[in-house]
């Protein structure tokens, strides 16, 4: 498992290359087999019993335990470049919030409990600014307001967010308070949807013509966007509140409509800071965008393994977001050598030479390898030949066996009972 040998014929002494790092220690995945696990987990969607399922086609049996294995390593590995990126993210002058919950297994109840992943987003380009954007997500058992009051710690400036209550610490120490108009606009929407009622009409009507001022100034400098908005959207605003004034003063305290009015009079303050603030947005569809690729997962995966595997999944979701991959998702990897060739999947072409590499673990005997030179490959050749290419992948996996249901730690468990002597290791 070393590098090429060298012998000298005078003093019969022996030279021998260092073996190269790996990614995992003592571990045989390469950069580009890493990679291609994470993408299909966390972009793709694939569970991990579905990517064991395209392996096996290949001629691999790579089970789904140590490709959970794979994941958390991986995982721990970027550890210190999340880090570096969460601390990008809170000296930003405004922070976008959200979460979404995430089904994890309980044992011993019989039911899965809900965490919580959260999203917290930096993107200073609506407002011209040059930081680069980025997210930093974080994961917690539950949805007390003690994990988003520690996440956000440090932070100091304008938070776009939601009316969740486990907020509110924040804005006593330094953090301003911007509400979404998404959130209320979408209140009006569901009474109007379900009732047809003219007075919702008229509320998205008037949120609109602010958002129709919103997409003029998109991009500007905040000064510029201030001005803007005290010409055009203020007036507006008052117009809306006064219209809300009244309107709620003559409609059923208890219908939806009046529910929808309290929901956006209560949070005006913070759903007019736009007026004050160039840098602040009308909504938070920043943070809902960079939370879907949880929500588009989890439909694929059901509910997640334990809290430790889920902690994984904030440091795979940073690295891994769609819009990053191109045609060939894999090209970063290649820059630690020399790109292998297009063609066949990495895997079968590697299958050869790990079988016999497994073979010389379990017997103690020197690896044996097929060379048309008549000279046993180096560690770098076998090393070459996993380089990361383009892997396209044409069958549809095979349906998972009935009465069972993959977890998103890897772990296939029994659908009808949560009972620890359900797990099955492999």
């Amino acid at each position: 498992m070393s590098g090429r040998s060298l012998s000298c014929r005078s003093c019969e002494n022996i030279a021998q290359a260092p073996v190269p790092s790996l990614p995992i220690e003592r571990g045989l995945a390469g950069p580009g087999l890493l990679s291609h696990g994470l993408v299909a987990k966390y972009c793709d969607h694939l569970p991990l019993y579905r990517q064991a399922g395209i392996y096996a086609r290949n001629g691999l049996d790579l089970d789904r335990s140590t490709l959970a294995d794979w994941v958390g390593q991986t995982a721990r590995l970027v550890r210190p470049l999340v880090e570096a990126v969460g601390t990008h993210v809170m000296a930003a002058e405004r922070v976008h919030a959200d979460d979404t919950t995430v089904p994890v297994l309980d044992p011993g109840r019989g039911k899965t409990k809900t965490g919580r992943l959260w999203c917290y987003a930096r993107d200073d380009r609506p407002f011209a600014g040059t930081a680069a954007p980025a997210v930093r997500y974080c994961y917690s058992p539950d949805r007390k307001g003690e994990h988003p009051r520690a996440h956000l710690a440090p932070f100091r400036g304008i938070l776009q967010a939601g009316g969740y209550a486990g907020y509110a610490g924040l804005y006593d120490r330094g953090v301003t308070e911007a509400a979404c108009w998404a959130h209320a606009q979408r209140k009006f929407f569901d009474v109007h949807a379900a009732a047809q009622s003219p007075l919702a009409l008229e509320a998205l009507q008037r949120i609109a013509a602010l958002y129709a001022i919103e997409a003029t100034i998109r991009g500007r400098s905040p000064d510029a966007r201030l001005a803007v908005r005290k010409a055009q959207s203020a007036p507006l605003s008052a117009e809306l509140r006064t219209w809300l004034d009244k309107t709620h003063a003559r409609i059923p305290g208890k219908s939806e409509l009046a529910g929808a009015i309290r929901y956006t009079l209560t949070r005006w303050e913070a759903l007019t800071l736009v007026l004050r603030d160039g840098r602040a947005c009308l909504d938070n569809d920043a943070a809902e965008r960079s939370v879907r690729p949880m929500t588009m997962g989890r439909k694929n995966w059901l509910f997640a393994g334990a809290d430790e595997g889920t902690s994984c999944c904030p440091s795979a979701y940073f690295l891994i977001k769609e819009e990053h991959f191109g045609a060939d998702y894999q090209a970063p990897a290649a820059t630690l050598g020399a790109a292998r060739p297009r063609g066949r999947h990495p895997v079968k072409r590697d299958l050869p030479a790990e079988r016999s590499m497994a073979r010389c673990h379990r017997s103690g005997e020197p690896a044996k390898f097929r060379c048309r030179s008549g000279v046993g490959p180096s560690y770098d050749s076998m090393r070459e030949q996993r380089r990361p290419h383009r892997v396209l992948l044409r069958h549809v996996p095979p349906a998972p066996p009935r009465g069972r249901a993959e977890s998103a730690s890897g772990s296939a468990r029994s659908k009808h009972s949560f009972g620890t002597s359900h797990y099955r290791g492999r």
